[in-house]
């Protein structure tokens, strides 16, 4: 999927992952993180209505995904509601300045669609992110997000918004999801969240 025909922007918004298959149905689905969902529509109305590019990432993987070795199983396939934009998303995202970017990896910034956004964008600066999974695809696509940008010289700003993500089974998963806020923050990335 090639990105054309887009303004030049300062700033965006970058939905990981609230897709069905993290969130409602199949194998790494944790309806809890639902609960993220309010605040996120928020910050996305506030990007919208701030003319702010809105990124809606995507986990979309084929049958063979390599992936699915690490994970022990399929999640997320190409055509089926689990590779869809919850339901309370999706009417953001065919508005303007929104862009949907698939992603067959653990990290937004391996996505050809994102490398191809990112190619076209040489004044954008700040990064919202919000979504799922907070220990693998959000601290994954952060921290790479920033090194690219460092490898260009490019000034930014990434803010992780820490009342607007979440992790399946986050209970279990604790000492996961602390790690990697820690490494976020080690990297020069700001979790920030709603006073």
């Amino acid at each position: 999927m090639e990105i054309k025909n887009m303004k030049i922007y300062k700033s965006c918004l970058i939905v990981v992952d609230m897709v069905n298959g993290f969130v409602r149905e199949g194998m790494l689905h944790d309806e809890s993180i639902a609960n993220i969902i309010p605040r996120q529509i928020e910050l996305i109305k506030e990007a919208h209505q701030a003319g702010k590019a809105i990124l809606f990432v995507k986990d979309t993987h084929q049958p063979d995904s390599t992936e699915f070795v690490r994970f022990r199983g399929s999640h997320c396939l190409a055509g089926t509601t689990e590779s869809e934009l919850v339901e309370e998303l999706k009417p953001w995202e065919e508005q303007e300045d929104t862009f949907r970017i698939l992603k067959n990896s653990t990290s937004f910034m391996e996505s050809p669609t994102f490398r191809s956004f990112m190619a076209k964008q040489p004044e954008l600066q700040e990064f919202d992110v919000v979504g799922c999974c907070t220990d693998i695809c959000v601290v994954n696509g952060s921290i790479a997000l920033a090194n690219y940008l460092d490898e260009r010289n490019h000034p930014h700003t990434i803010r992780v918004h820490e009342d607007a993500i979440a992790t399946y089974a986050e209970e279990n998963r604790k000492e996961y999801v602390e790690a990697a806020k820690i490494l976020m923050k080690q990297q020069g990335i700001e979790l920030v969240k709603k006073k």
